[in-house]
C-alpha cells in the first residue's frame, strides 16, 4: 500500500526514513489512528493536497517507496 484517504486526508507511506522530512512539510502529521504511532506513514491534510500538483506529488512519493520495497 502506497497511499490511502481518512476522512478529507491523505495517508502516505513515506517510509521510515523519509518521515522526518515528510513531517516539515506544511500540513502534515504522524499517521496515529490507534493511539500508537505507525512508523513510515505520514496524514496529509486535505487542505494541503487541493492542488492537482501538490496531490501528485505526495501520491508519487508514496508509490516510489511502496515499489522500492521486495515483493511478497
Amino acid at each position: 500500500m502506497a497511499v490511502g484517504v481518512t476522512g478529507d486526508d491523505l495517508m502516505v507511506r513515506v517510509g521510515p526514513d523519509a518521515t522526518d522530512a515528510a513531517l516539515a512539510r506544511p500540513g502534515t502529521r504522524i499517521f496515529d489512528m490507534t493511539g500508537r504511532p505507525m512508523r513510515g506513514w505520514v496524514v496529509v491534510a486535505g487542505e494541503a493536497v487541493a492542488e492537482d500538483d501538490t496531490l501528485g506529488a505526495w501520491i508519487d512519493e508514496g508509490h516510489a517507496f511502496a515499489a522500492s520495497l521486495p515483493p511478497k
